[in-house]
């Protein structure tokens, strides 16, 4: 019984050793009798301060649903001023490490521009600076268009193709012209019945329905612009105000 009470005594104080966290070894090795302070130094390696230990490590959250609305200076504001949009001039000078933050950055812009909106429309009150949102969407695609370029002059290098998978512009046999991407296939195109039922050319006589198709074409690209005419033509009527503004400027 007094042996049990003594090693019930000696994990006690083993215990109260884990739960130091700053103390010196010097002072805790005095208050354990029977540990030399070599013994101490040999074991202080494999122990841990409990303030070190993490279950689940997470990153710091340093805001919350407050990224998706303005800034509460702006709320109540008719206009709030914002810079222009990021041109291909600028973003041709950045790395890709600066593109792709600055993506990041402007999607969460964003977010929280669309929220805004939708804010808007909710109370029935018009957008503050609703030009924005169109600013931040051309910068991203402004971004997207350079990141395309990088890709396609590293593709060109690489392997001399612009396209990811290469190919040809090819007609099929009503005279359209579309492009075909090279496959793989697992016998010779000679040998392949699939292929071979394929046409990529057309007859003679498709050139009539070539023109005509062109013909249709053209006549309704002039009848969208005709209209287009008339509804400024009638806007003008209606505005004659606003007409005379837009030509002085």
């Amino acid at each position: 019984m007094a042996a049990a009470v003594a090693m019930a005594a000696l994990c006690r104080r083993f215990t109260g050793v884990l739960r130091l966290a700053g103390a010196r070894p010097g002072s805790v090795a005095a208050g354990l009798p029977g540990l030399t302070l070599n013994l101490f130094h040999k074991n202080l390696a494999k122990v841990e301060p409990l303030h070190q230990l993490k279950l689940l490590h997470t990153t710091l959250s340093r805001k919350g649903l407050e990224e998706f609305f303005d800034d509460p200076g702006n709320w109540g504001e008719k206009t709030v001023k914002s810079g222009d949009a990021w041109n291909i001039k600028q973003l041709r000078g950045k790395s890709s490490e600066d593109l792709h933050k600055l993506w990041y950055v402007l999607l969460k812009e964003k977010n929280m521009l669309l929220t805004l909106e939708q804010e808007s429309k909710r109370q029935i009150r018009p957008m503050p600076s609703p030009e924005r949102l169109e600013k931040v969407e051309k910068s991203m695609k402004n971004i997207d268009l350079v990141v395309r370029e990088r890709e396609i002059a590293l593709r060109l290098l690489q392997t001399g193709h612009e396209k990811p998978v290469p190919g040809e512009w090819r007609h099929d046999f009503l005279g359209r012209t579309y492009w075909y991407t090279y496959k793989e296939w697992p016998i010779p195109w000679y040998l392949n019945k699939k292929y071979k039922k394929r046409k990529f050319y057309y007859l003679p006589h498709v050139d009539r329905f070539i023109r005509l198709r062109r013909e249709k074409l053209l006549r309704k690209r002039e009848r969208r612009r005709n209209l287009e005419r008339k509804k400024q033509k009638l806007l003008e009527m209606k505005f004659p105000n606003l007409a005379v503004k837009s030509q002085s400027q």
